[in-house]
């Protein structure tokens, strides 16, 4: 990509902060079509907005001072969690203790007095930066030493898998946003609604990244929508295709619904 058609994507304040991997991805879909840069810059941008913010508020797209509930109310998914998220963290957490990897985090990390008590670190990966930048100042502003969220792709798997690797105490250095006291133990991975958006961007890739992280950890979580976010319509769609994969790579622990989302919980075998 063109270091000019780069620039003219992220002047858009929506994607002026957006990891430059996941443009890059998105641009790959129509690099070649026989259209104008101009064209080509529009299309990049509608495929980003679809997949990172259709339905965030721009209101999050600058730092204000507003409190917890404020915030995930801004954001469809986790205004529609809201109401589950005591249960949701019940059942998946239980009485013990994680260390929380949360993938395509967005503003997820905004529920966390819903799971602190079973947490030791919560370590979050995000591509939009200002929801990076969000979620670590009311980390930063509540004095929480334990949790933090990191600026990346997750399309950067080698980077990606380093940093579990380092939170599994693998690896001697440690990266700056992470305390060290805070890394042995149990470690689970959330992907609340990212792989419908991974698939968006490159077909199959969330298959390659299970396969890469689910070693890495004691369980992993994903979850999909099951009804329309604006008419809450019940799709019709079903997720045969990854559960299929899971049950053939992975020993599935469960598999329920909560609100309107469908999560399955899996590790190694």
């Amino acid at each position: 990509m063109k270091k000019e058609i780069y620039q003219q994507i992220i002047k858009k304040k929506e994607f002026s902060q957006l990891a430059k991997k996941d443009i890059e991805m998105a641009f790959m879909h129509f690099e070649k079509r026989q259209v104008s840069d101009v064209e080509k810059i529009r299309l990049t941008r509608d495929l980003l907005r679809k997949v990172f913010s259709a339905f965030v508020s721009k209101k999050l797209l600058s730092l204000k001072n507003k409190d917890v509930e404020w915030i995930l109310r801004k954001h469809i998914s986790t205004r529609e969690r809201l109401d589950y998220y005591e249960k949701l963290y019940s059942k998946l957490l239980k009485n013990k203790k994680y260390n929380v990897i949360d993938l395509g985090a967005g503003i997820n990390g905004f529920s966390y007095k819903f799971f602190k008590k079973n947490l030791k670190y919560y370590f979050g990966v995000e591509a939009m930066g200002q929801l990076v930048e969000l979620t670590n100042y009311y980390f930063k502003n509540r004095g929480l030493e334990n949790a933090s969220v990191l600026h990346m792709s997750l399309f950067e798997l080698e980077k990606l898998k380093k940093y579990i690797k380092q939170i599994n105490g693998h690896h001697r250095r440690t990266p700056k946003n992470l305390k060290k006291r805070f890394l042995q133990g149990a470690k689970i991975v959330f992907l609340f609604k990212t792989l419908d958006s991974l698939e968006m961007l490159e077909k199959n890739y969330s298959k390659k990244l299970l396969k890469e992280i689910v070693p890495l950890v004691s369980k992993v979580v994903v979850s999909f929508a099951t009804r329309s976010l604006i008419s809450k319509k019940k799709f019709k769609v079903n997720r045969n295709w990854i559960l299929s994969f899971i049950k053939d790579n992975f020993n599935l622990l469960d598999d329920f619904e909560l609100g309107n989302e469908r999560y399955f919980v899996f590790s190694k075998k």
